[in-house]
């Protein structure tokens, strides 16, 4: 049985979050190129841009933004993301009741929030997206840190009790970029893993240490 593991992002890190709680609809040019991003919040993003993170850059907008969505039961996970970025943000988390689905008949909810379209942003979406689609950058082995490796798992992994392993839904990424993960996990974490083939895609299970 698979379980959510965002238990473990439960302490939130509060001390990375810029100071300043001002949050206009919208901004002028000059305003959007003063933030930044620290360097933890960087780190984040790596792990986040491998699980359900979207970038999103118009072509009529310069800059992009960041779209952080999860499912109702991962509401609190959510709001934990939120108050590490709530300083980007024009407003917060709000709840998606779609209609019921065709198959089974049932109301998915979600939850997300965006982000302003900002420059600092722009480095993250040139890293992760090519023409619109998203990949697995080559330095990839340079990017990802612990931290990241953290928030990868709590937003887009999964734990079976049975087997005690962790999962990561790699699904969207090719065999190679798939490859190049695993080469990360093993050769930068010591990590020890299983590639299982479901359906036209591949998910990473990661066991125990080498």
């Amino acid at each position: 049985m698979d379980v959510c593991p965002s238990q473990i992002l439960a302490s939130s890190l509060l001390s990375i979050v810029p100071a300043g709680n001002i949050k206009p609809k919208r901004l002028t040019n000059l305003a959007r190129s003063q933030f930044n991003l620290s360097g933890d919040l960087k780190e984040i993003l790596i792990g986040l841009s491998l699980g359900d993170l979207y970038i999103n850059k118009r072509i009529s907008c310069l800059n992009p933004s960041l779209i952080f969505r999860q499912g109702i039961v991962h509401e609190e996970y959510l709001r934990h993301l939120y108050t590490l970025f709530q300083n980007y943000c024009p407003q917060g988390p709000k709840i998606q009741n779609p209609k019921p689905d065709i198959r089974t008949g049932k109301v998915y909810s979600a939850i997300y929030f965006q982000t302003y379209a900002l420059p600092c942003f722009t480095e993250l979406y040139n890293l992760f997206y090519l023409d619109g689609k998203k990949l697995v950058p080559l330095n990839m082995g340079d990017l990802l840190t612990p931290l990241g490796l953290c928030y990868w798992i709590g937003d887009d992994g999964g734990f079976c009790k049975t087997t005690q392993r962790i999962t990561l839904a790699t699904h969207s990424f090719t065999l190679a970029e798939v490859e190049l993960l695993i080469s990360v996990l093993v050769n930068k974490f010591g990590l020890k893993f299983t590639l299982d083939k479901q359906n036209a895609g591949f998910r990473i299970r990661i066991s125990f240490l080498l």
